[in-house]
């Protein structure tokens, strides 16, 4: 039960920190929040996301340019153009990686106020500190696994980032349904999104993509933004008003 809740805590806390860091404030910037829990927001990004942390820098780009060039082919990440999901993950994990060594020319756009603490994503993105997770990890199912069946949960610890993309990039744009006929494949994964906290609703996102509320039926709840109407209230960020 220990591995079960620890997996959990992983995939959860790591996938809101995705959604409310890198792709709600880093790509979309649908709140604001001081400097100070920015920088804070990056530590606890790099707690939950382990070996698998993402810079919001990267990220943020990335993501950008996934609006602007979805399902064509300057898409960083799309299955109308890749032969197959893990060919889709090595595409993405190349742009990735040469967007933040700035190995390719990015469009100013792209970049116009994206977080960035090179720094800290230095640390955080080194094999230091994927390794350091990494054996942590090891450690961790050594302690308080019972039984065989739970060793199989381990690497889905090291690539839990990963997993999350590619479940929106990849599935996110092939099964589901669509609250709005759009020119690209997106689609709402969930009728209810109890396993990506909002990101599933995929189809409404592409609709409304400066929305911090990617629900929009009654049923579509979106957690993530649930969570982030509770640290408005009580003044941690401060969202942007925007009307569908």
């Amino acid at each position: 039960m220990t591995i079960i809740i620890f997996v959990l805590v992983l995939w959860y806390g790591g996938l809101f920190f995705q959604s409310f860091f890198l792709h709600r404030y880093a790509a979309h910037q649908v709140f604001t929040m001081s400097k100070t829990m920015e920088r804070i927001t990056f530590i606890l990004t790099w707690f939950f996301q382990g070996a698998s942390y993402l810079s919001a820098y990267g990220y943020g780009i990335m993501h950008r340019m996934h609006h602007a060039y979805t399902d064509t082919e300057k898409d960083p990440h799309s299955p109308s153009h890749d032969d197959n999901l893990f060919a889709m993950m090595w595409k993405t994990k190349t742009i990735y990686q040469d967007i933040n060594e700035q190995k390719i020319a990015v469009d100013a756009r792209f970049t116009k106020n994206v977080p960035q603490w090179k720094s800290f994503d230095a640390f955080a993105s080194s094999r230091f500190s994927r390794i350091l997770w990494i054996t942590f990890y090891i450690l961790f199912f050594v302690a308080f696994a019972t039984s065989w069946w739970q060793w199989l949960l381990l690497p889905i610890t090291f690539l839990m980032a990963p997993i999350h993309g590619v479940i929106i990039n990849w599935f996110g744009h092939i099964y589901g349904y669509v609250n709005f006929k759009m020119k690209n494949t997106s689609k709402n994964l969930f009728h209810f999104d109890f396993l990506m906290m909002g990101e599933g609703y995929h189809n409404n996102h592409h609709k409304y993509a400066s929305s911090p509320n990617f629900g929009v039926k009654w049923h579509e709840i979106d957690m993530t933004y649930v969570i982030m109407k509770l640290l408005n209230f009580f003044g941690v960020i401060k969202l942007k008003v925007i009307s569908k």
